[in-house]
């Protein structure tokens, strides 16, 4: 079992900056892939990004790329989302999730690929 917990959330301006943070525990947390993925009113869950066991490998949605940026900090077990250059379009809940694949660097993109999910957090961007 995992347990994951989304933070950081919160009330943005277009433009702005925000860092989600995503702690976890209940099982080894450097061997599992970490994903964000986010959903908007009326829209399915999407994938965001996800960073491998090490932290060195990640893969980001093209809709954030250059934007967005996903770490890792194993000996914290939490995963970090940092959101930049903020758009109303960013506006959802954001959800941490992990893949229990057996590979330190495939970075899977489907959501039921992912085995535990946190309840989210949200981020709303304003215009």
């Amino acid at each position: 079992q995992v347990q994951l917990v989304e933070s950081g959330g919160k009330l943005v301006q277009a433009g702005g900056s925000l860092r989600l943070s995503c702690a976890a525990s209940g099982r080894t947390f450097t061997t599992y892939t970490m994903g964000w993925f986010r959903q908007a009113p009326g829209k399915e869950r999407e994938f965001v990004g996800g960073v491998g066991w090490s932290g060195s490998s990640t893969r980001y949605a093209d809709s954030v790329k250059g934007r967005f940026t996903i770490s890792r900090d194993n000996a914290k077990n939490t995963v970090y989302l940092q959101m930049n250059s903020l758009k109303p379009e960013d506006t959802a809940v954001y959800y941490c999730a992990v893949d229990l694949i057996n590979s330190p660097t495939v970075i899977r993109t489907r959501l039921l690929e992912y085995d535990y999910w946190g309840r989210g957090t949200q981020v709303t961007v304003s215009s």
